[in-house]
């Protein structure tokens, strides 16, 4: 539902409050080592402000010079990052360009991604939100019972909207004793770079999965050289929403490690072309929506190249439990 005047307002009020907000208090204590693999080996990334909604306050990313892990550090709290997901500007260019590779015809090619396989009974697609990957996938997959899990009330919506059958309110660790070995597939699509714990994630999404289901994980690829080309301004670093980006190495020795076998991995079709398009939206703040144009054909007429290269911006795998 879009803002009416009266709430902008209301939210504005609030915003010039929260500004005189002590932000030391939104994080954690900075960790000395890596949460992936241990190393003490780290390097900051990029320091930044909120370049999405400009709330207060700084965050650093950063990486593990042995695994590659790239995290926020120091983290913030459970409540601060509730503070910075409330009222996320939908309408705001830089998240409609985001919101491109949710798009229907994305959902689509995911879920062809899984047609190579046996047809499942059951799915259920973590954070869901709105439940539109499932509305879409459902084209493809018509014999399919779709459920999701959203921490927010979206998932209610998305159950009333007809989207999905079954909607959990939660995080997938929280349910998974409710959802024990239940589902044929479990979507991950840009999920983990959110949680603020990846691995468990991971073993919940297995736990949730019958014998010989398949686990969807698609997610930013910190390895993406527009990373290094566009520092803070490259979407997918998404601060201070994104609390850790996991290279395609680790990922794949995770599941090995929790006895899966890696069925697909895809470096090229997640790739979505707006990393030129969004920093200039975000240096922008979304203004001058003209000028971008230039860098959207850009973005679109590279793709077909940069896909097949390290500037491919996400990946994807399917792994067989």
């Amino acid at each position: 539902m879009p803002p009416t005047p009266h709430t902008t307002a209301a939210h504005r009020t609030a915003y010039r409050a929260e500004l005189a907000l002590d932000t030391g208090e939104f994080h954690e204590p900075r960790r000395p080592d890596c949460p992936w693999c241990g190393s003490r080996r780290l390097r900051t990334l990029l320091r930044t402000p909120d370049l999405l909604q400009h709330k207060p306050g700084t965050f650093v990313l950063e990486e593990c010079r042995d695994c590659a892990h790239a995290f926020q550090n120091p983290r913030l709290t459970a409540e601060a990052l509730a503070y910075y997901r409330r009222d996320f500007p939908q309408d705001t260019l830089p998240v409609r360009i985001l919101r491109t590779r949710a798009g229907r015809g994305r959902h689509l090619a995911v879920a062809r991604a899984m047609l190579p396989y046996p047809e499942p009974e059951s799915w259920l697609d973590v954070g869901t939100g709105f439940g539109r990957f499932p509305a879409a996938a459902r084209e493809v997959h018509p014999y399919t019972a779709f459920d999701g899990t959203d921490p927010s009330g979206r998932v209610e919506r998305a159950r009333a909207l007809g989207r999905i059958e079954e909607a959990y309110r939660g995080r997938l660790p929280d349910l998974v004793e409710r959802l024990r070995a239940r589902y044929d597939v479990v979507s991950m699509l840009h999920h983990l770079e959110h949680s603020p714990d990846p691995r468990e994630e991971l073993r919940a999404a297995l736990a949730t999965l019958r014998p010989g289901g398949h686990l969807l994980v698609e997610v930013p690829d910190p390895g993406c050289w527009f990373g290094t080309l566009l520092g803070k301004w490259w979407l997918s670093y998404g601060q201070p929403r994104h609390l850790h980006l996991v290279p395609l190495s680790n990922l794949l020795d995770e599941l090995d490690g929790l006895g899966c076998t890696v069925v697909c991995v895809d470096r090229c079709a997640p790739h979505v072309p707006y990393d030129l398009t969004g920093a200039v939206a975000l240096r922008l703040a979304g203004r001058f929506a003209p000028v971008l144009a230039a860098p959207f054909a850009l973005d679109h007429a590279l793709a077909p190249l940069l896909r097949r290269t390290r500037f491919s911006n996400a990946y994807r795998v399917i792994a067989r439990r």
